[in-house]
């Protein structure tokens, strides 16, 4: 305590405030139950004092005139913008009677839990979620297209996730004598000062290039790190698979990969039969009579026969094998027939052929050369790290493109190596945020499971992820088909402004609905529409925990501001209301068996703040597939089906995808659609980050606003020009979808033929009432990308490349 009267806590961050996914140690001022300062914590090994202007401004986040204080409750029609408010107990009633009343007429998969991006809820929806009984749990954005594809890819090639390790599992960090710096790090479609994404710190980069790092960026801007790169590619959007393609073309041929890692350690050596319409692995089952189905074949040379790889057991069932690893060969199987099969690496070799640097070249606008060179640059670097961004997401062809770029570190044996991408797990195994399918607090009844929107058209939306298809809900709201959705619950979201592609369409459907609810901190274009109001505490003002990816740490409440909860209190209060027997009174209680797996109590946790994961946990590297610390059986390997990275994926053979990585053209562009390209001849990419905003939040904080106070669409000088264009004039952005008006921000970080605007733009100093909505109409460039297109997995949509025309505005 100082002599002024200031208390200074230590406690970190998430959401909601600064609103990304950092986990930034600080340290809160707070004099008379007031916080006001915030300052980064120089001891947190995270961002060693560093901050942001979003947590450095949360004095005028938590306190500004226009935040949500208490619950409302709608009296007008809805748009209209009337609201009276209500004590929590009114409202916690009201809610409970309505989605009573839909789960006793429609039943509980009626209504939708929606959430907006990895903030702190996605336990604590899907726990609202399940304890009402809904299995339709969603993330509102077309075709999941935030981090999932690149998640879900990973969890199937190599069994885990994995980020760039700059020493973040280290208290040491760089000074550790088990880190190595990074000889290269590639930075694929993410602009990282401007963003803290997935778990990541944009500054480490810095850190790293002062110790010697050389960069490799592969972006169609010009990014400020782009701008210190080594070498800078810069592609058309929605190429990146033809170019990974290129790299492990180029990497095959000049012998850059790592031959002993893929011999060992991937399903290269597994047999595919290949004399039928869809090539499949060969398994004992194919075989042998009372074989296995989850054993895989291999071809043994020495006695030019075929050989078992036991999952199990993960062993041949001959001793002393060295399987080969290119061939064709004659098997016969179990009913007698006949069938051809070849060796994985020899159809990845054949796969990989296509994809000369000429033919890249032509695909994606980048020269020939530079591919090479990049492609050099990435493999012979020892060590190599890749960090990739949502762009790989935000494609129709994300599952394609992220299984490409995973395979260059499983090809080089960059994984799970100091200095590599290495394998991220929840620090201590605690998991606060459910990727996986199953991974929830609460549970649901096969039965129910099975109403979940989406899991039958799309295998990887049945088995990876326990979220509904957004897609298939916007439409199913429509339809009515299977069943009617009657309901909505809107927590850390805005659907009309940010998350929404066609967002007149999520107005219509939010119209529709008997009922909504949105949680948020202030009044949104989203909630002006909804029927009940909550108004969230920001995370100064709540207890949580966070373990994405390491530290774990505590999430402290330092504050209260009036009549605001947290998300945590307020869906936990509602779980006891719709769940008999619903198994917590509390939110201690409920940490407390969240942190069984790390051996202690959230108060425990409290008091030190955040932990490191000690060298041997499962949850913190190296080398751990080595080790058998990644497996249930202790073995050495992989968590996937085979027990070895899957070069040729298993899981998306079953959901009868192909299974080898491959270019898909994007649904507009001046290749797929040369007569939409003529009338627009323009990229449209959208969605590139902006410092002081966070998607759709801060329009409203001073310190953020002033640094920026109207949308942009990034154009570059010879293409203003062409069009008669200056630095700062309204231009509109059009295609056959709709159109925006922006200032035109003329810049030379552009393509000439690809424009980038701005997501997430709506204006809170506007009327909120409809028809303005906060001005929202103008300027939401997802007026200009379809919902409905999403990839063949269920997953990605045409965000990072649409078609349009870009005109001055008149008068």
């Amino acid at each position: 305590m100082k002599d002024d009267g200031v208390k200074i806590i230590k406690t970190t961050t998430w959401s909601p405030g600064p609103g990304c996914h950092g986990g930034c140690g600080i340290l809160v001022h707070v004099k008379d139950n007031k916080v006001i300062k915030v300052e980064g914590d120089p001891d947190h090994p995270w961002n060693q004092g560093r901050l942001c202007s979003r947590c450095l401004s949360m004095t005028q986040y938590m306190y500004h005139k226009d935040r949500l204080r208490k619950p409302l409750k709608r009296v007008g029609e809805r748009g209209q913008g009337k609201f009276e408010k209500i004590s929590w107990d009114e409202a916690f009633d009201l809610i409970e009677q309505k989605m009573k009343k839909i789960r006793d007429d429609h039943g509980p998969e009626s209504f939708i839990f929606h959430q907006g991006t990895g903030r702190d809820i996605g336990g604590w929806i899907s726990m609202l979620a399940y304890a009402y009984g809904s299995p339709n749990w969603m993330f509102g954005l077309s075709g999941i297209s935030c981090y999932t594809p690149r998640l879900m890819m990973m969890s199937i090639t190599q069994g885990d996730f994995a980020v760039v390790d700059a020493s973040q599992w280290h208290e040491k960090r760089y000074d550790d004598p088990e880190y190595e710096i990074p000889e290269t790090a590639t930075i694929w479609g993410q602009n990282l000062p401007a963003t803290c994404p997935d778990g990541f710190f944009g500054h480490w980069y810095v850190d790293l290039m002062k110790r010697g790092t050389q960069f490799l960026v592969i972006d169609p801007r010009c990014t400020w790190i782009a701008s210190r790169a080594k070498l800078w590619l810069q592609l058309r959007p929605g190429t990146d698979a033809a170019l990974a393609l290129g790299f492990i073309h180029v990497m095959i041929k000049e012998d850059l990969i790592n031959m002993k890692f893929i011999e060992k350690w991937t399903n290269s050596p597994f047999l595919v039969r290949t004399n039928q319409d869809s090539p499949a692995l060969l398994r004992e089952s194919d075989l042998k009579e009372n074989g296995s189905d989850i054993n895989f074949i291999s071809h043994d040379p020495a006695s030019d026969s075929w050989v078992v790889w036991d999952t199990e057991k993960q062993t041949y069932q001959k001793n002393d094998i060295t399987p080969s690893m290119e061939g064709e060969f004659d098997i016969t199987l179990a009913n007698g027939e006949k069938a051809r099969a070849k060796t994985v690496w020899s159809l990845y070799k054949e796969n990989a052929e296509q994809y000369t640097p000429e033919k890249v070249s032509k695909i994606t606008w980048v020269p020939a050369d530079k591919i090479r060179k990049a492609a050099r640059m990435y493999a012979k670097s020892k060590p190599s790290a890749l960090h990739w961004g949502l762009p790989i997401d935000t494609i129709p062809s994300t599952v394609p493109t992220s299984q490409a770029i995973n395979h260059l570190w499983c090809l080089t044996g960059n994984l799970d190596n100091p200095g590599g991408n290495a394998i991220a797990r929840y620090a201590y195994d605690v998991v606060t945020y459910p990727y996986h399918t199953g991974g929830s607090i609460l549970s649901l009844p096969p039965d129910v499971v099975e109403k979940r929107i989406g899991m039958h058209d799309y295998g990887a939306i049945k088995d990876f992820r326990a979220w509904a298809q957004p897609d298939k809900v916007l439409e199913q709201i429509f339809s009515d088909d299977p069943y009617e959705i009657k309901g909505m619950w809107i927590q850390t979201a805005n659907p009309i402004a940010c998350t929404g592609m066609e967002p007149q369409k999520w107005h219509k459907a939010i119209k529709k609905l008997d009922f909504t609810v949105c949680v948020d901190l202030f009044m949104t274009p989203t909630a002006m529409l909804c029927d009940v109001i909550l108004p969230a505490a920001t995370f100064l003002e709540k207890d949580s925990l966070k373990a994405w990816w390491v530290p774990l740490q505590a999430i402290k409440k330092v504050v209260e501001v009036e009549d605001c909860k947290s998300d945590i209190e307020i869906n936990l209060e509602l779980c006891k209301r719709f769940m008999k027997d619903f198994p917590y009174d509390n939110v201690p209680q409920l940490f407390d068996t969240l942190l069984k797996s790390a051996g202690m109590t959230y108060k425990d946790l409290c008091d030190k703040t955040w932990m490191i994961p000690p060298k041997g946990h499962p949850s913190k590297p190296y080398f751990r597939y080595e080790k058998g610390l990644l497996r249930e059986d202790k073995k050495p390997g992989f968590r996937t089906p085979s027990g070895k990275i899957e070069l040729y994926s298993s899981w998306l053979e079953k959901w009868e995808l192909e299974p080898l990585p491959y270019h898909e053209e994007p649904p507009y562009s001046p290749v797929s659609t040369p007569d939409l390209f003529k009338e627009y001849p323009l990229i449209l990419s959208t969605g590139r980050r902006m410092g002081p905003f966070f998607h759709s939040e801060h329009r409203q904080i001073p310190w953020l606003r002033e640094q920026q106070t109207d949308p942009v669409l990034e154009i570059h000088p010879d293409t203003a020009k062409k069009y008669g264009i200056a630095h700062g004039e309204k231009v509109c952005v059009e295609n056959w979808l709709g159109k925006i008006t922006v200032k035109a921000l003329v810049t030379p970080i552009i393509h000439p033929d690809i424009v980038m605007a701005e997501h997430g733009w709506w204006f809170p100093e506007k009327q909120g009432k409809e028809p303005e909505l906060f001005g929202v109409w103008d300027v939401n460039v997802n007026q200009l990308i379809p919902m409905g297109h999403e990839g063949k997995a269920g997953l990605g949509a045409p965000i990072k490349s649409m078609l349009c025309k870009v005109y001055k505005v008149k008068g």
